[in-house]
């Protein structure tokens, strides 16, 4: 019986030292990214899945993210930026504008005619995030990437080949800035988010939509249209995106963690999503084409005057900016330098 204690004892005592030797498991965290697009549109399926499978990757394993695509964890897409915020979701990518009056200063690369194109744009506006609106506009998140899609253009029920022929129609804005511009421009602008497109031009609600080429593949727009209108090698108007984070969920990781993901994030990150995106323009661009629907370019020697007719967009942020105490000349100077800058 003693012989067979003493073994049982020297048997427990190997255990707890080669327990004691043992290096406790590394932390594991589950994150959860919530965005408005369905999981088939270019912006999942060439960016943010992606991004969360080399965040796995590089963190081999211990970082896992689940997505949650067209507001699956709940509300409604203008509430993305307050849902990073308080936790609901760890993880957003949202539209800057779907919360008019929150990132003030993201609405200068929404501006007419301001962009040239996606990728170098976003590496303009990343620049141009670090040195305005970390600290103020983005305090309170974690930014993990900004960026623009491709130029933005007009799906309609009815050709749109001059400026007249927006009188009284009723046009889809994403935002503030863009809706502001569609009323420059002779619309009836209509503001909502994407999401609802499909719907609104069925059931009439609206004559015509702006959004890029890229969404429409997902919301199936050039079935619910016939025309669309761009403006060759200018860009109408784009649209302002923002990814990140629960700023207590990206403290409370061990620094190694943090690492993959500050590694994974910024101005690099912020290019390579406006280049996808951009890239998925051509293959919606071709169903439209395939379906036979109608695509019109404005003319160079035209574009003039639809510039002409959105100037008031421009001088009217520049004086609102200037009252909340930014000065707005010299933000469109900055956004204009860096977009020139990178675009070289």
């Amino acid at each position: 019986m003693k012989i067979v204690m003493k073994a049982m004892q020297a048997a427990l005592a190997v255990a707890v030292a080669a327990g004691l030797g043992t290096a406790a498991p590394a932390q594991e965290v589950t994150l959860k990214m919530h965005q408005f697009l369905p999981p088939q549109a270019s912006a999942p399926t060439k960016v943010l899945m992606p991004w969360a499978e080399r965040i796995e990757a590089a963190s081999d394993g211990r970082i896992k993210i689940d997505h949650y695509p067209a507001m699956q964890l709940g509300g409604k897409p203008p509430e993305l930026a307050s849902q990073v915020v308080d936790g609901v979701a760890d993880i957003i990518w949202t539209v800057a504008g779907y919360t008019p009056g929150r990132f003030p200063q993201a609405e200068v690369f929404e501006l007419p005619f301001m962009m040239t194109n996606a990728e170098d744009t976003s590496r303009a506006f990343w620049e141009y995030a670090e040195a305005n609106m970390m600290d103020s506009d983005f305090a309170d998140m974690k930014i993990l990437g900004v960026w623009v899609h491709g130029p933005g253009l007009f799906h309609s029920r009815k050709p749109i080949e001059q400026l007249s022929d927006l009188n009284g129609m009723k046009v889809r804005g994403p935002t503030r800035i863009i809706t502001g511009m569609l009323g420059e421009l002779g619309a009836t602008p209509v503001g909502m988010p994407v999401p609802a497109l499909p719907e609104s031009l069925s059931k009439g609600v609206i004559d015509a939509a702006v959004v890029p080429w890229e969404v429409t593949q997902a919301l199936k727009i050039a079935e619910l249209v016939d025309y669309h209108t761009a403006f060759g090698d200018e860009a109408l108007y784009t649209t302002a995106f923002i990814f990140a984070m629960n700023k207590q969920k990206f403290d409370s990781l061990p620094d190694d963690l943090k690492a993959v993901i500050d590694a994974n994030s910024g101005a690099d990150l912020s290019a390579l999503a406006g280049r996808m995106m951009a890239e998925a323009d051509g293959p919606a661009l071709e169903i439209a084409v395939d379906r036979g629907n109608t695509i019109f370019d404005v003319p160079p020697e035209q574009v003039a005057e639809w510039k002409a007719a959105a100037a008031n967009v421009e001088a009217n942020w520049i004086a609102e900016m200037n009252e909340k105490g930014f000065d707005g000349q010299a933000l469109v100077d900055q956004a204009r330098a860096l977009i020139a800058k990178h675009s070289q």
